[in-house]
C-alpha cells in the first residue's frame, strides 16, 4: 500500500539527460481496428487484439514491453538493490506468529530466513511441547514460479487438514486432505475450489464452493472423505449472475451458514454442523436493496441488516425459528456509526464499527447487555481482529497499529477490560519518535470534507518542498486503513510525506460514503482524490512537481481517471493492475466479476450508465496531451483485471500522448492480481516500484531526511 522515495535536492527533477539519451526505442503495438456499437454510439479500439493470449504476437508484445521496461530502468538497478536490502533489513526473517489456542492445540505460522513461504505448525497444549509441522509451503512450492495456499482448515477432531493450492495466480485452487496422524496425503482431490471450505462435525464431511467460467462462486457441494469428487453432492446452485455464494461455520461450531449475495441484497441458509446430510433452511428470502448476515450465539441468531438502516442495525431471532416475523430489535440504527460486523462468543458480543473515519470495537456483555468501547491511544490508527477460534472465552485478540506504530498483538479481557501485549512486530533500526502521523481534511468540489491521513519524518516545514506519495482506492466500500508498513520507512527517511486519501467509494465515513462513490456518483471518487491532492499542495505539504500518486486495481482506474482529468497535478504515477477499459469489460459477462459489478459501475447496455462510464473510462478518454511519468503493472494470469486492460491502455497512451515522459509496462508472466507470491520476490517488486518513483522525482543520492 506504500511506495517509498528518496530525497536529495542536488538532483534535478526527472530523468537526467544521459538517462534520456540511453533510453531505448519504445515498443509499438500494431493497430488492428475493432469497432463496437452500443446504443448507436461507435467506439473504435485499435488494440482489442491484445486480448488473445494464444496469439504469439501478444506474448511477443508483452515481452517486448518487459524488455523496454528493464532497459529503461537499468540505471536504477543499484538503487533497486539498495532499497531491497533496506526493506529486508527491517524484517525479522526468522519469526513466528502468536499461537492461537484451538481444541487443546496451539496453532501458529513461522518463517525461516531465506525461505519464501510460511511453515504451518502446531503444538499440543503447551508452548514447550514438541512442534508438529502441518504444512511447509516452501516444500510444496519447490520448482514453481508461483504458489499460494488458499484455505487451511483443520478438522474438528484435529486429525485431518483440508488445504488448497494455486500454482499460477489464477485463483483456481485444488483441495487436498492430509492425515495429521500419519503425515500422509489422502487420495481425496477436489479441483476448482474457491475460498470457502468447512468441515462438518463428523470429521469426514467437507463442504466447499466452486466457480463458474467467469470465476463466480456459484455452487455449494458436499464431499465425503474417501469418495471421488465427481460424486460430490450439489447442495445449492445460484443461477443469478449478480450473486456470489459464500459458506462458513459459526464460532460456536453449531451451524454451517450459506450466504448468497450481490452488492445490494443477500439471503442466508443454514444447517446443523452435527447433521451434514440435512437440507439447508432459509432464514429470510432476498429482498431488493436489503442486505443481511447472520451470527449464531446461544440459541439466537443476531442479524446485521441495512433494511431501513443505511449504517446497519442489529436484530435478534430464535435459532429454532429465525424467519423474519420473529426478528426483534437489538441495536438501533445510527446516522454516525456504521456497524460493520458481529463476532459472537459464549458470554460476549463484539461489534466492529466505523466512526469518524476510524475503526472501533464495542463489546457487550451478553448477560447484562452492558456495552463498552475499547480505547486506543492515538488519534489516527487501525485495529484488526484475530481469528479468535475459541468460543468459550473472555479473551479477545486483536492487532493494533498506526502509521507510526508497528503492529502490536493484544489479548483483551472482555470482563476486566485489561489488555496484555502478546507481541510487537520487531522493526530493526526503527525509532517511532522520529515520525509523526496526522489527519487533515480536504474540501471536495461539492463541499464534502474528505479525510486524509499522513505520516512523515520530523521536523516538517510546510513550504512545498517535500516530495509526497499519495495513495487511494475508493471502491466497493473498501475502507483504506491508516496502517503501519516498514517498507514506507525507506520513503520517510528520504523526506517524503506519505498520504492516504479516504475518498468516497470506501466506507470510512459510513455507508453513505460508499453510496456516493459508485454507479452514477462514481466521479466523486475521482474529484475527491483531485481535491485531496490540491489541498495538500495548497497547504504546502508538497507541490505538484513533487507529487507522486499510486493506486491498484479499482484504484488503478482512479489513477487513469485523474491523469486524464488533471495530468498537470502529478509528477509520477504508479498504476498497479489497473481496471481502465470500463465499458468493454462491463459489457462482457464472460469476464470474471463483470456481471456482479453491474451494481458497482452500472450496466453499459443501459444508456444512462453507458454515457456516464464513457465520460470517465480511462482507456476511452486518452487524448493528445502531456501525461506524467508512468509505471503500469499487470500479471498475465490475473483473473480480476485481465492483463490486456493495462496493455491496451499503455499502447494507446504511447501512441497518443504528446510528451516524452517515461511510460513503462511491467507484466509478471507467471502471476496474477497480487503479483509475486514469495515474500522475497514480492519485496523485489516493491523495490522496483520505489526505484521508479525515486527516479521519476529525481530523488537520488545519499539516504537522508529532509526538512
Amino acid at each position: 500500500m506504500s511506495t517509498p522515495l528518496r530525497f536529495f535536492p542536488a538532483i534535478l527533477l526527472g530523468l537526467s539527460a544521459s538517462a534520456l539519451a540511453q533510453r531505448p526505442p519504445s515498443p509499438t503495438a500494431s493497430i488492428q481496428s475493432w469497432v463496437d456499437t452500443t446504443l448507436g454510439d461507435i467506439r473504435t479500439d485499435n488494440y482489442f487484439w491484445l486480448r488473445d493470449r494464444k496469439n504469439p504476437d501478444v506474448i511477443k508484445y508483452l515481452q517486448a514491453e518487459n524488455e523496454y521496461t528493464a532497459a529503461s530502468m537499468k540505471h536504477t538497478e543499484g538503487l533497486q538493490e539498495q532499497l531491497y536490502r533496506e526493506m529486508l533489513g527491517r524484517i525479522k526473517e526468522t519469526d513466528l506468529s502468536v499461537p492461537e489456542r484451538d481444541g487443546g492445540y496451539l496453532y501458529y505460522q513461522r518463517t525461516e530466513k531465506g525461505k519464501q513461504y510460511p511453515i504451518y505448525c502446531r503444538k499440543k497444549a503447551s508452548p514447550n511441547a514438541r512442534e508438529e509441522i502441518l504444512l511447509d509451503a516452501n516444500e510444496l512450492a519447490t520448482g514453481l514460479a508461483y504458489f499460494d495456499v488458499g484455505v487451511f482448515q483443520v478438522s474438528p477432531d484435529h486429525r485431518l487438514l483440508a488445504y488448497s493450492t494455486d500454482t499460477a495466480g489464477s485463483e483456481t485452487y485444488t483441495l487436498y486432505v492430509k492425515d495429521l496422524v500419519t503425515g500422509k496425503l489422502r487420495d481425496d482431490r477436489v479441483p476448482n475450489v474457491y475460498y470457502s471450505v468447512e468441515w462438518a462435525n463428523d470429521n469426514r464431511t467437507i463442504f466447499y464452493t466452486t466457480v463458474d467460467s467467469a470465476k463466480r462462486p456459484h455452487k455449494l457441494l458436499r464431499h465425503a472423505l474417501g469418495t471421488s469428487a465427481s460424486n460430490d453432492a450439489e447442495l445449492y446452485h445460484e443461477p443469478n449472475q449478480l450473486f456470489d455464494v459464500d459458506f462458513e461455520k459459526s464460532r460456536s461450531d453449531e451451524y454451517l451458514l450459506l450466504t448468497t449475495g450481490s452488492y445490494s441484497q443477500s439471503e442466508v441458509r443454514y444447517l446443523s454442523a452435527d447433521r451434514p446430510m440435512d437440507s439447508l433452511r432459509l432464514v429470510a428470502p432476498r429482498q431488493a436493496d436489503v442486505l443481511y448476515s447472520v451470527t449464531p450465539r446461544e440459541g439466537s441468531f443476531y442479524i446485521l441488516t441495512n433494511e431501513g438502516a443505511s449504517n446497519f442495525k442489529v436484530m435478534r431471532a430464535p435459532a429454532s425459528n429465525p424467519s423474519k416475523p420473529n426478528w426483534t430489535p437489538f441495536i438501533a440504527h445510527s446516522d454516525s456509526v456504521l456497524i460493520s460486523n458481529i463476532e459472537a462468543f459464549k458470554d460476549y458480543l463484539v461489534f466492529g464499527e466505523r466512526r469518524g473515519a476510524l475503526r472501533r470495537l464495542r463489546i457487550m456483555d451478553a448477560t447484562s447487555g452492558e456495552p463498552h468501547d475499547v480505547s486506543f491511544p492515538e488519534p489516527v490508527y487501525t485495529v484488526y481482529l484475530a481469528n479468535n477460534p475459541e468460543y468459550e472465552t473472555r479473551t479477545l485478540r486483536f492487532t493494533y497499529m498506526s502509521m507510526v506504530t508497528p503492529g502490536t498483538v493484544y489479548d483483551y479481557d472482555m470482563k476486566t477490560r485489561s489488555r496484555a501485549v502478546r507481541k510487537r512486530t520487531e522493526v530493526p533500526g526503527y525509532d517511532p519518535s522520529l515520525y509523526r502521523a496526522e489527519r487533515t481534511w480536504a474540501r471536495a468540489s461539492d463541499g464534502t470534507l474528505v479525510p486524509v491521513s499522513l505520516v512523515y519524518r520530523l521536523p516538517l516545514i510546510k513550504d512545498g518542498s517535500r516530495p509526497m506519495l499519495l495513495y487511494a482506492y475508493g471502491s466497493y466500500g473498501s475502507s483504506q486503513e491508516a496502517a503501519f508498513s516498514s517498507n514506507i520507512i525507506s520513503l520517510l527517511d528520504r523526506g517524503v510525506v506519505y498520504a492516504l486519501a479516504h475518498i468516497r467509494g470506501g466506507q470510512e465515513m459510513g455507508r453513505a460514503w460508499y453510496d456516493q462513490g459508485k454507479l452514477l456518483n462514481k466521479k466523486n471518487t475521482f474529484t475527491d482524490f483531485i481535491a485531496s491532492a490540491e489541498h495538500l499542495v495548497r497547504e504546502k505539504y508538497t507541490s505538484s512537481n513533487r507529487l507522486a500518486i499510486r493506486g491498484g486495481s479499482a484504484g488503478g482506474l482512479l489513477m487513469g481517471a485523474v491523469v486524464n482529468m488533471r495530468p498537470d497535478l502529478f509528477k509520477a504515477v504508479v498504476a498497479d493492475v489497473p481496471f481502465v477499459d470500463v465499458i468493454t469489460t462491463m459489457k462482457d459477462a464472460s469476464i470474471p466479476l463483470t456481471a456482479q459489478e453491474w451494481e458497482q459501475w452500472g450496466d453499459p447496455r443501459q444508456e444512462k450508465f453507458y454515457a456516464y462510464m464513457k465520460s470517465y473510462s480511462p482507456y476511452d478518454n486518452v487524448s493528445a496531451k502531456a501525461y506524467p511519468t508512468m509505471l503500469v503493472t499487470t500479471g498475465l494470469n490475473d483473473p480480476r483485471v485481465p492483463y490486456w486492460e493495462p496493455a491496451k491502455w499503455v499502447a494507446k497512451l504511447r501512441a497518443t500522448k504528446t510528451d516524452d515522459n517515461v511510460l513503462i509496462l511491467k507484466t509478471n508472466m507467471g502471476a496474477g492480481h497480487g503479483g509475486a507470491s514469495g515474500r522475497y520476490d514480492a519485496l523485489r517488486e516493491q523495490a522496483f516500484r520505489y526505484a521508479f518513483i525515486l527516479d521519476a522525482l529525481g530523488i537520488a543520492g545519499d539516504r537522508r531526511a529532509s526538512r
